[in-house]
């Protein structure tokens, strides 16, 4: 790559990390460059993906308050997943996607499925899967075959490379037949109706089934079979596997107790999937606060789940390496590195940052200014700094005689209406 495109890359990215921070939301990209204190975390989850890579299965916890970074762990784990070549995914457990409704997950994970190059890439994970038998077979054949014998050829690599999941279910081998068919005729909402059953999407007409031959749809006893079948997809699409983050389990405690069980029940499932070698090229990253992992409505209430994620010792040295990832709480001294990051990146999208009117002085003294508004919690305010110190250096940016050692004070009332509800529970409240 040449220099100058190196640069324009860069600089690209540099812009889209300071939007994202203006907004109050995590990058979509670039998170490396401001993580801070990570480093033995993503450690540990770049050797579990290199495992999964090769074709094993692994799996991580990660375990923290409001606050911890769990958010930000979860976004750099995926975006390192990409980048090692992996699809990915990321859902939250909810009302609508709980955790024991194995189809709502399945089809969140389709809905949510991106590469290092799109977002919302099923269509394009199974194109390029297709695309690649067509190839492989022209390439034996010598370009022999014609349209008809290249298409007959192609269908029963459908059927052969989903052999191991049409012995327990045929169906997703036919819709994915019924999709390559219809895109060769042109058939357009056809090969729509086959992609959205293959995501599980809701109010797929019968008129596809039949011409499909496909009885009912995916529910939550094949959902985890029509998983490992999408992974074998995207293997031969050329993606090392899936990486799925699975955020907010503590929901789950609100459910009532056999719901609540039967969820937990699930990630035993999972579990044991994994280490049996039931889900080669797969990789689940699950997120909770600590009462999810200890309290009486969490995973401690269900033994066999307890036993197989709980960790040995909760000392000072961290091994991320157990089961869970515990993260400690955001401290004074993390922001301030993050909020040097940030000036390093914010002069490579627009121009170098004044050091005298952005010094590390006043980046201490802007901290605890919005902290004191928060009952000294540095914890809660990262995401409301950041955007807050973004303003700052836009301002430094566009005016010169602007000095923030004499203009900025930290007003809240712009915040009604934002605040998230762990922000607002510790705010001090002005009269």
């Amino acid at each position: 790559m040449p220099e100058t495109e190196r640069m324009d890359k860069a600089r690209l990215e540099s812009i889209n990390i300071i939007n994202a921070l203006r907004r109050g939301t995590v990058p979509a990209g670039g998170l490396e460059r401001i993580a801070v204190g990570l480093e033995i975390e993503e450690g540990a989850i770049g050797k579990q993906l290199d495992y999964v890579a090769q074709g094993g299965g692994d799996l991580k916890f990660i375990r923290g308050d409001y606050g911890s970074g769990k958010t930000f762990l979860v976004a750099r784990a995926l975006e390192m997943a990409r980048k090692k070549g992996f699809a990915t995914s990321h859902i939250v457990i909810s009302s609508s996607t709980p955790l024991y409704k194995l189809r709502a997950m399945y089809q969140q994970i389709c809905a949510s499925l991106r590469t290092q190059e799109e977002e919302r890439a099923l269509k394009t994970v199974v194109d390029n899967w297709l695309f690649a038998i067509e190839e492989r077979l022209i390439a034996v054949s010598g370009e022999s075959l014609d349209d008809a014998a290249l298409e007959a050829a192609t269908e029963r690599e459908i059927e052969s490379a989903l052999s191991g999941i049409s012995e327990m279910n045929t169906a997703l081998a036919a819709a994915l037949r019924t999709y390559y068919k219809a895109n060769n005729t042109g058939d357009f909402q056809l090969a729509q109706a086959a992609l959205g059953w293959i995501a599980a999407e809701p109010n797929i007409g019968r008129d596809f089934k039949q011409k499909a031959s496909i009885k009912g749809d995916i529910d939550d006893t094949v959902a985890l079979l029509f998983l490992r079948g999408l992974i074998t997809i995207m293997q031969g699409a050329g993606y090392k596997g899936l990486a799925v983050a699975i955020d907010e389990m503590e929901t789950t405690q609100a459910l009532p107790k056999n719901q609540r069980d039967k969820g937990y029940h699930t990630l035993v499932q999972l579990i044991d999937a994994l280490d049996s070698g039931g889900m080669p090229r797969c990789y689940l990253l699950f997120t909770g606060t600590p009462a999810m992992f200890d309290g009486s409505r969490g995973i401690r209430s269900v033994p066999p789940l307890y036993d197989r994620i709980s960790v040995v010792q909760t000392d000072a040295y961290k091994n991320p390496r157990q089961p869970q990832i515990i993260l400690t709480k955001f401290d004074t001294k993390k922001l301030e590195q993050v909020a040097l990051k940030v000036v390093d990146i914010y002069a490579q999208a627009y121009s170098e940052v004044d050091r005298e009117r952005i010094s590390h002085r006043f980046i201490r003294a802007m901290i605890k200014k919005i902290t004191t508004r928060f009952g000294g919690r540095i914890d809660v305010i990262p995401r409301i700094f950041l955007k807050e110190f973004v303003d700052v250096l836009d301002k430094c940016e566009l005016y010169e005689k602007y000095n923030p050692w004499d203009t900025y004070e930290f007003d809240a009332t712009h915040l009604q209406g934002e605040l998230r509800k762990e922000e607002e529970a510790v705010m001090v409240v002005e009269f």
